[in-house]
């Protein structure tokens, strides 16, 4: 794999995202200024990561039993005795509420034939195989054999075998692997950028999962640039600085700063802010106007204001007051490895992408809606499932966000056949990367080669 430095980076013409600050009708915090640019990691890759069953093997061994991950939210199990499955490369994780306060995760299977012990999101005084009836506590401890009798060597100490739990900002996080390090060690200086964002204080508005046919890394690096907007989503681009956007390096994560309500370099003419803004909302060019910029504001206020106020309720006066056009109009999308995407600021926007079953040409990617709220939590929302053949739209609660994910995945199946066919005849060795633009993809891959080449 080849390297550069960070001076032989190079900028996009025209306003850089923190020229846009500069202009904020609102004070900025401090985060948004906080810059860290790439100082090394590959260009290229090679190409069979995508295409290999081999890598995939050694992706299950070293990374996925080992790294810390997210498995859910802590609302997903509420109430003591809830419980769901986290599967991951073939591998099942059941995560329980098994006391009011306490989250314990185990190994799904069954100490004595091995079926999975659970199956399903749901409630239980105990966890019962269904096979034969072996029972064990919530917490893992033995809690009754049939025919005890005929098993002398299964004794009290004959528990479910746990892996680690950690939590962040009311997301459960497992590991495999009893020798890794603290969830706060992986996790870094995640907390500082997210301490005024309070992800901890939302709900599971929505969430949506759909099986692609591609490998989970073609699929994760699809949403973390915005360098694919000029091609794959061109009516956005009056609206979007996709290649101003600003991208950092922290130690375990990476983030994205793109900014809205600005047009893109790409653009040979010069939009209205009334265009800006028709554009940041997707309008088709028949539907009739959704808000009109008054004149002598700009989109980006005008979009400030108006979320501003919407937020108003939930947040209070003093938390919205506070907030800038920034954080209300631009996308924050940070990536913290290997597969975790929360996003910045009032977006709702959580990614999460992972091989589907144990399959390493298809994935499966995960949009999650994290709402605030005002009294008591509402519940939940469940998983809304998707095959490969279906549209985002019949998946109505991600709303104009699900036409661009149609966009999106057109490319991906083509993204993994080309792939494929260029590894199979030797005329694509290895996949290019931007010096900037596709910096997190580099950064994921450095990452990435560390877990591998680590004993």
């Amino acid at each position: 794999m080849t390297t550069i430095d960070r001076e032989s980076s190079q900028r996009s013409r025209g306003l850089s995202f923190q020229d846009l600050l500069d202009d904020d009708t609102h004070p900025v915090p401090p985060v948004l200024r906080w810059q860290s640019p790439i100082d090394s990691g590959p260009t290229s890759v090679p190409a069979d990561r995508y295409t290999s069953r081999e890598f995939h093997d050694l992706e299950v061994a070293k990374v996925w039993r080992k790294v810390w991950q997210m498995a859910c939210r802590e609302e997903d199990i509420p109430v003591v005795g809830d419980h769901l499955n986290y599967e991951i490369a073939g591998i099942s994780i059941l995560v329980v509420r098994s006391a009011p306060d306490v989250i314990t995760a185990f190994h799904n299977v069954c100490l004595h034939r091995g079926r999975l012990l659970k199956e399903s999101t749901c409630r239980d005084e105990e966890l019962r195989c269904a096979f034969h009836g072996f029972a064990w506590e919530l917490d893992g401890a033995l809690k009754h054999v049939p025919s005890h009798w005929d098993f002398p060597q299964v004794t009290s100490n004959w528990c479910l075998p746990q892996v680690q739990v950690g939590l962040w900002r009311g997301f459960v996080f497992i590991n495999m692997d009893p020798d890794a390090g603290p969830l706060a060690e992986h996790l870094g200086d995640l907390s500082a950028h997210f301490s005024q964002w309070p992800l901890e204080q939302r709900y599971k508005q929505a969430h949506v999962a759909k099986v692609l046919r591609c490998n989970w890394k073609v699929a994760q690096e699809a949403f973390m640039e915005a360098y694919h907007v000029v091609a794959t989503h061109p009516q956005l681009l009056p609206g979007i600085g996709d290649s101003n956007s600003q991208y950092d390096v922290f130690g375990n994560f990476s983030r994205a700063m793109t900014p809205n309500g600005t047009p893109s370099p790409h653009l040979q003419w010069e939009p209205t802010e009334q265009e800006m803004l028709d554009a940041m909302l997707d309008r088709n060019l028949d539907d009739p106007l959704v808000f009109v910029v008054p004149e002598g504001k700009t989109a980006r206020e005008v979009v400030g204001a108006l979320r501003r106020k919407s937020i108003r309720p939930v947040v209070g006066d003093a938390a919205a007051d506070a907030l800038s056009d920034a954080e209300l109009c631009d996308n924050f999308y940070y990536t913290l490895f290997p597969n975790f995407h929360p996003w910045g600021a009032y977006n709702r926007i959580v990614y999460r992408f992972r091989p589907y079953g144990n399959r390493h040409e298809m994935s499966i990617m995960e949009c999650m809606y994290l709402s605030p709220f005002e009294g008591e939590r509402p519940p939940s929302a469940p998983i809304h499932f998707l095959g490969p053949d279906d549209d985002w739209n019949t998946a109505p609660e991600l709303g104009l966000l699900a036409r661009v994910f149609n966009q999106d995945v057109f490319n991906l199946p083509k993204v993994q056949a080309g792939l494929e066919s260029g590894v199979a005849t030797g005329s694509l060795q290895n996949v290019t990367f931007a010096n900037y633009q596709e910096t997190k993809l580099r950064h994921f891959h450095e990452l990435l080669q560390r877990w591998i080449d680590a004993p």
